[in-house]
């Protein structure tokens, strides 16, 4: 097994110990088992209405904490912490509980909030694409040099006066890996995030980017409008477009269809029921069965023509005159408007959406520095490089590539003490490229920014116990917890209400009987000493 694995495994040679404090003496022993003075601490402490340096209340809870101890005891005794249910349920909250530690929530919720005020915007962009060749999946650097070249060469020329859309549509129809677009709004996480970043960053219209690289090319952007997002709205439509196969072939002229639609569009502002009307001759076969209804839509997710004529409705029921798209002509009625959703009801679905793809390195970028500097990172950029410049000639995937990074040797970075050489890296890549990236160089520092990730997640884990001592005791007490609930919902809580009382005290009376009980007097009579 390699070494890196074999760290893992064992912790990184971090040694815990479970060895008494002399500061957390047993404070009681029940059915043999001991407790100890934190057990008894952290659960007080967490009762707003106990008063550990008041004797009567100090004596209440002492007598309540030793029945709750002796109904887990009884449980165990007749083995409840032996069933599926319950070691499921307690797995489950240790794993929610452990995510918790292995997170930073608020630096999470930091990076979707920088998304989410992003999106406060929209930008309306076009491009020009130097596409990397689609019949290969792999790109390496040297494959890039020209098309860099001339990308740099075409964002000078535009730089210097000349006119975005006219270089664009000329180097389409002459450069067979050039194409230009009127890409239109986009929003948030919906392109690539180079290109993403590069639109958002233009701040007037005109405004063009340096080539900037994606899994697609080289691209230069050019700002052409940016607006507040007005958000969303909902429309009905009629559509009244060519038939297939019409009895006369006049049907299907242009100026029959516009009269047409005329018509309809007459009829509808005169009172008649849109719904009937969409349903009885609209062409639209997926909306003519709900009286031409649409999802909502924002700007950038329809046709540019159908989507201007129903974001300049102003009304709930204004119904806009016929526009003709590439499909027919169009009657659309206004039925709804909505603003961006707040930001506490669009958490969920960015955070899902970030996690799944390229935006998780944001996502979870607080996390990561916190846990370096936790552990004392250092970071070798001239080993590092070494790899890149294997990058220029091979992609990491490669078997070559492979071959020779695995004998390098020289220190990557260290964390915790422990250095990690390029070679371990490597394996590390080979067992796990977990990157999308058709780029070598992108490639490869995804994936080394998952190792150090993993390395500074299976650290965490490990030193669980020692950097958050109160992990441990939240998990006996669900343990407890859940012991209490099963054995109380048998003995007590499952039969009528009036029994109840006293059916808990025979119960009591019964444990006290049954099991030794021993208390520590002498740390119970002296807690001002422990309690901070």
């Amino acid at each position: 097994m390699r070494k890196i694995f074999v760290w893992i495994i064992l912790g990184f040679n971090i040694l815990f110990t479970n060895a008494q404090d002399k500061n957390n003496p047993v404070v009681m022993t029940i059915a043999g088992k001991d407790i100890l003075l934190s057990e008894f601490l952290f659960l007080a402490q967490k009762d707003s209405s106990v008063d550990l340096l008041n004797k009567q209340s100090l004596n209440t809870y002492t007598e309540l904490f030793k029945n709750f101890k002796l109904k887990v005891a009884e449980a165990e005794s007749k083995r409840y912490q032996e069933s599926l249910r319950f070691n499921e349920e307690l797995e489950s909250y240790k794993t929610q509980l452990r995510d918790n530690y292995l997170s930073d929530k608020e630096g999470e919720s930091n990076a979707i909030k920088k998304v989410y005020d992003r999106g406060e915007e929209l930008v309306a962009v076009s491009h020009i694409l130097f596409r990397f060749p689609t019949e290969t999946r792999a790109i390496v650097s040297k494959d890039t040099v020209e098309l860099y070249r001339k990308a740099n060469e075409v964002y000078r020329r535009i730089a210097g006066g000349e006119d975005f859309e006219a270089v664009g549509k000329d180097l389409a129809k002459n450069d067979s890996l050039a194409t230009y677009e009127n890409v239109g709004y986009i929003h948030v996480l919906q392109t690539a995030k180079p290109f993403e970043n590069a639109a958002f960053a233009l701040q007037r219209a005109g405004d063009i980017s340096k080539p900037v690289r994606t899994d697609f090319g080289f691209h230069i952007v050019r700002l052409n409008e940016r607006i507040t997002d007005p958000g969303k709205i909902k429309v009905a439509h009629i559509l009244v477009a060519p038939q297939e196969n019409p009895s006369d072939p006049k049907d299907n002229e242009d100026e029959v269809l516009q009269k047409r639609a005329n018509d309809l569009y007459e009829r509808a502002v005169k009172g008649e029921d849109f719904a009937y009307l969409a349903g009885t001759y609209s062409s639209d076969l997926n909306t003519i069965g709900n009286g031409g209804e649409l999802p909502y839509f924002g700007l950038g997710e329809m046709v540019d023509l159908f989507e201007q004529a129903a974001f300049a409705l102003k009304d709930t029921g204004d119904i806009a005159r016929p526009i003709k798209t590439r499909y027919g002509y169009h009657i659309i009625k206004l039925l709804n408007r909505r603003k961006r959703f707040p930001f506490e009801e669009a958490e969920q679905s960015l955070y899902t959406t970030m996690r799944r793809g390229e935006w998780n390195f944001e996502l979870y970028h607080a996390f990561e520095e916190r846990e370096k500097a936790k552990f004392g990172y250092v970071f070798y950029p001239e080993a590092y490089a070494e790899l890149q410049q294997l990058c220029d000639d091979y992609h990491p995937e490669d078997t070559t590539f492979y071959n020779r990074a695995r004998e390098l040797a020289k220190p990557l970075m260290m964390l915790n003490g422990t250095t990690f050489p390029q070679n371990e890296f490597i394996e590390y890549l080979k067992l796990y490229p977990l990157s999308a990236k058709r780029y070598s160089g992108d490639f490869l520092y995804d994936v080394y920014r998952q190792f150090v990730r993993t390395i500074v997640t299976e650290l965490e884990k490990r030193m669980l116990e020692d950097l958050h001592p109160e992990f441990n005791q939240l998990v006996k007490e669900y343990y407890d917890g859940i012991l209490l609930f099963d054995i109380s919902s048998e003995r007590v809580w499952n039969k009528p209400v009036e029994e109840q009382a006293e059916l808990e005290a025979k119960w009591i009376e019964e444990l006290n009987k049954k099991y030794e009980i021993k208390l520590n007097r002498k740390v119970l009579n002296n807690l001002k000493k422990y309690i901070k």
